[in-house]
């Protein structure tokens, strides 16, 4: 069996869930999203694409509701045993054969939890469960039990995400190394993917964000590829990742001469950077490392070229992005804890000059602040 946990982890973290559940009156939870999936009990798929549920009850058990491919990748994968699997066939409802396992359960008239904000829950699935589940329990959202667990982290998950970090300093090393005049993104690409995937990782949760000349202003990947100019700019975006936790970095690099809005952009964004990481300390509003940084930027005269966010945490997340809650915003007042982890990215893109600069970086929060997970320093490169 492919289990990143020992058995003792999975139960603290069942035992944790279980008792969010009492406190909310909840007889039983629908989950759906393949995170909560994988952190109860370790099962890892991608088949939440299509309708699957797991159902956990008052008493502790797991009932896995699934198709026939994810029959023997739940068994391989995960601590499960009751998996049952519904049939493809021309108008078949699956929420038809979760309602009947809920009955088995003797759920009917209880008080049920769903993961409605979920990518495994489409609105088009969320209907038909509500209409399969229509007077025969009452449902709430539920959508925050799991993911207020999975914010801290455990000494084991640290691990995990420590060796991510590694990974992607080792990508970013191998960009760096591969920026010139003429280098074609895709070799760049194929470099930072092979670095993780050499080191043991994995797939990221989105893809990594590369664009040179004007694409470097862009925050999302693209498709089409093209070569750097002997004066370019090129900003990255990427994850180290193992066992499908998350370490992100960001940056954008310099070919050639740069241009004095880079000499302007680059050190402010350090200032923004070292801000943000004084704020992040437990026991504070993650909102404040948000104001922070608002805070340097906007005296620096680059209120119009940041953005309204400047982070968010990290963990064990699948596609289609590796974000995770919560996010760094104005207000948030979320209370940061020990052994949170987060992204941390200063993103700053004038359009009017055509001129980007990022950086960024994943950290923990410790008991006195955070610390850095990353071995890259934050100075300007310029190839």
């Amino acid at each position: 069996m492919a289990l990143h946990f020992t058995p003792a982890e999975f139960v603290r973290r069942r035992k944790s869930l279980l008792s969010l559940m009492d406190s909310r009156g909840l007889e039983a939870l629908l989950l759906f999203k393949q995170e909560s999936m994988y952190y109860l009990t370790g099962y890892d798929t991608f088949g939440f694409c299509f309708f699957q549920c797991l159902v956990l009850t008052t008493d502790g058990r797991f009932t896995l509701l699934t198709r026939a491919p994810d029959l023997r990748q739940a068994q391989h994968t995960s601590i499960l045993e009751d998996i049952r699997v519904w049939t493809d066939a021309a108008g078949h409802n699956p929420a038809d054969d979760l309602r009947q396992i809920l009955d088995e359960h003797g759920l009917k008239g209880r008080r049920l939890g769903v993961e409605y904000d979920a990518y495994g829950l489409t609105a088009y699935n969320g209907r038909r469960l509500e209409a399969a589940l229509e007077g025969f329990a009452a449902l709430e959202d539920a959508s925050d039990l799991v993911s207020r667990l999975r914010v801290v982290k455990s000494d084991a998950e640290i691990e995990y995400v420590i060796r991510a970090a590694e990974l992607a300093d080792d990508a970013l090393e191998a960009a760096i190394n591969m920026c010139a005049p003429g280098t074609f993104e895709g070799d760049i690409l194929a470099a930072m993917q092979g670095a993780v995937f050499r080191g043991g990782g994995d797939y990221p949760g989105n893809e990594f964000i590369i664009g040179s000349g004007s694409g470097a202003l862009l925050c999302r990947y693209f498709s089409g590829r093209r070569k750097l100019s002997n004066t370019d700019q090129i900003t990255l975006e990427h994850a180290g990742v193992y066992r499908h936790y998350h370490a992100a970095l960001m940056r954008t690099l310099l070919v050639g001469e740069p241009h004095p809005e880079h000499l302007k952009m680059h050190p402010a964004c350090v200032d923004a950077m070292h801000a943000c990481i004084e704020a992040l300390k437990p026991g504070r509003p993650v909102g404040e490392v948000f104001d922070a940084h608002a805070k340097v930027l906007d005296k620096a005269g680059l209120k119009a070229h940041r953005m309204n966010a400047c982070g968010y945490s990290l963990g064990a997340t699948f596609t289609p992005t590796w974000m995770d809650f919560p996010m760094f915003y104005t207000g948030n007042t979320l209370l940061a804890e020990p052994n949170m982890v987060f992204f941390i990215h200063i993103i700053l893109m004038n359009s009017d000059a055509g001129r980007a600069m990022t950086l960024g970086q994943t950290v923990r929060v410790t008991e006195s602040g955070c610390e850095r997970l990353s071995r890259m320093p934050l100075d300007l490169v310029v190839k």
